[in-house]
């Protein structure tokens, strides 16, 4: 993915990240607060995440 994007479990009350995934990992941003800047994650970490949210009941 080349941008910024919101994930499809977000409710759209404008509550959520916003995520851009790139070779180097992932950067997560609050989309209320955009001008604060971002959090970035490494591939590794970013992975567990995801993988660990998938086995997360939701």
């Amino acid at each position: 993915m080349t941008d910024w994007h919101t994930s499809s479990y977000s409710g759209g009350n404008n509550e959520c990240v916003e995520v851009w995934e790139h070779r180097a990992g992932a950067d997560v941003r609050d989309t209320q607060n955009r001008e604060l800047g971002h959090l970035s994650f490494t591939r590794t970490e970013w992975s567990a995440f995801v993988e660990t949210a998938q086995l997360t009941d939701r």
